[in-house]
């Protein structure tokens, strides 16, 4: 399911900087520097990231791939996100590097831990207990998903087979949306909301308060279509093949960074509003 991936690089300080500057590198922090889709022809959808060294005596003696670029030594992906505290990062307050553009630099990134969901569609139940676990509520997905209520309606419960294939609609396996979600976080002790059209700037704001935020999208914050379901208590609920859930962790101005169960990635301001807006910007925010 997941086809798309943040390719992640420590590079020698060798290049001269220009070349980023040539292929659109925006400057996110200290030493980060992200280049969305540069490097993929056929999945425009990777992200590279690069960590730069000041010196070659820093890293080990690596092949190197002439096919991406050739002053470059790869080593293998690491972690993005430090996961000590939860406090917000603002990038726009750390030091850039000065030879890098830092235009569209400004923005935030939360430290959060995400994990991989335990079966084919908790992806409701995995982003909640993440999103818990922010704040600090430890909140087993199982046992979360076992509480949901039940219903071929998602606006009032789980539709469908939580084992079934990703991708259907109600009556079919499918998910559930915030309603029930929030409801549930909250008999667990959390101050949580389930909220539709939430604007664009109210989720930054979210952000800026250090607040990450549960978003319904399609796909793995990729295009969609929503449907419309007529369920059998006589509600017409617009639901979306692919409906998935990830918790959005920071922005640029640019660029929003979500958790995808145990993954962290990018995507365009354009994408990720056009898949969130499929559901109609359903979200979950923490209250005040």
């Amino acid at each position: 399911m997941n086809t798309r991936q943040i390719v992640l690089l420590e590079i020698l300080f060798l290049a001269n900087l220009a070349v980023f500057a040539s292929l659109g590198v925006i400057a996110l922090g200290e030493g980060w520097i992200q280049m969305p889709g540069a490097l993929s022809h056929n999945n425009p959808d990777t992200v590279l990231i690069v960590v730069m060294r000041a010196t070659e005596s820093a890293l080990p003696a690596l092949t190197v791939s002439p096919t991406l670029l050739p002053t470059f030594a790869l080593l293998p992906a690491r972690t993005l996100i430090p996961t000590n505290t939860p406090t917000p990062v603002s990038l726009g307050r750390l030091p850039q590097p000065t030879s890098a553009p830092t235009a569209n630099a400004q923005g935030v990134l939360l430290d959060i831990i995400g994990h991989p969901q335990s079966l084919p569609l908790s992806c409701e139940s995995r982003s909640a207990a993440d999103w818990a676990g922010y704040f600090g509520a430890a909140i087993d997905e199982l046992e979360f998903f076992g509480r949901l209520p039940v219903s071929d309606n998602p606006d009032v419960g789980f539709a469908g087979d939580v084992n079934g294939k990703w991708g259907n609609i109600p009556p079919n396996a499918y998910g559930v949306h915030a309603g029930p979600v929030a409801a549930l976080l909250q008999d667990y002790g959390l101050s949580a909301e389930a909220r539709r059209d939430l604007t664009w700037d109210n989720l930054r704001a979210e952000l800026d308060a250090g607040r990450p935020v549960m978003v319904w999208v399609t796909g793995h914050v990729s295009s969609g279509a929503a449907v419309e379901y007529v369920a059998t208590d006589g509600q017409t609920v617009v639901v979306a093949p692919f409906e998935h859930t990830v918790i959005v962790v920071g922005y640029t101005t640019d660029s929003v960074s979500v958790l995808d169960g145990s993954r962290i990635y990018l995507r365009s301001l354009e994408k990720f509003l056009d898949s969130w807006a499929v559901l109609g910007n359903m979200a979950i925010v923490a209250g005040p």
